[in-house]
This record gives structure tokens, C-alpha cells and sequence, in this order.
């Protein structure tokens, strides 16, 4: 836009809702000027991308904290639909759900690996 490179950390098309879905992702606390950028992105996507029989495009902003107080005070007038939630590592789960995930060697192994193996 504006000969100006953009880019959205994860993008998705949600086929139950029929919409893309932008998700930022962040490493530390939520910050309220977050949603600008994520607002951005939204509008972007619903002028240029969004195809005429979906519906309108829904962004998700995915961090480690949020505070419930400053998420609620910053979404609560935009007119886009948007969300936060925060993540946990591996580490800080529940031992019982960290021996169902794959740790960073074994997701790199895969990743490596060829489709024959």
C-alpha cells in the first residue's frame, strides 16, 4: 500500500465463518496501540483481499499477558471485529499437556525431514 510493504504476522481463512482471519502476534504485555496496527491490517485485507461474498475479516491479536481492564477499555469502540488472548510456552503448561506437544527439536526434525521419510 503506498509502495510501502506490510505484513501480518499469521494469516487464515476461517471456512465455518467464511472470513479471513489476521492473527499479530506479540512477546510481551498488550499494549492498547497494538489494535491500531491490527485495525490497519483489518481494513487493508476487507479492501484489497476480502473476496465480495465473505464476510468481513476478524483479527486476533495473541500475546504473552493482558490485562482484562486495558483490553476491554481498548476494543471496546472499535467498530472491526477483534480480540486478545494471551499464549503460555511449553514450559510454563501443566506437565501432563507439555508431554503431549512436541519440543522446538522435534517440530525442527519434522520440519527437516522430507516427505518420503
Amino acid at each position: 500500500m503506498d509502495e510501502k510493504e506490510y505484513f501480518i504476522d499469521l494469516l487464515f481463512f476461517n471456512r465455518e465463518l467464511h472470513c479471513l482471519v489476521a492473527v499479530e502476534l506479540k512477546r510481551g504485555e498488550f499494549k492498547p496501540s497494538q489494535l491500531g496496527q491490527l485495525f490497519f491490517y483489518l481494513s487493508a485485507l476487507d479492501e484489497y483481499v476480502r473476496q465480495p461474498d465473505e464476510a468481513p475479516s476478524i483479527g486476533i491479536i495473541l500475546c504473552k499477558e493482558a490485562s482484562r481492564n486495558t483490553v476491554e477499555f481498548a476494543v471496546r469502540d472499535y467498530t472491526k471485529p477483534m480480540g486478545v488472548a494471551t499464549y503460555r510456552t511449553r514450559n510454563e503448561m501443566p506437565k501432563t499437556w507439555q508431554k503431549a506437544l512436541p519440543d522446538a527439536q522435534d517440530i525442527i526434525k519434522l520440519l527437516d525431514s522430507s516427505p518420503d521419510e
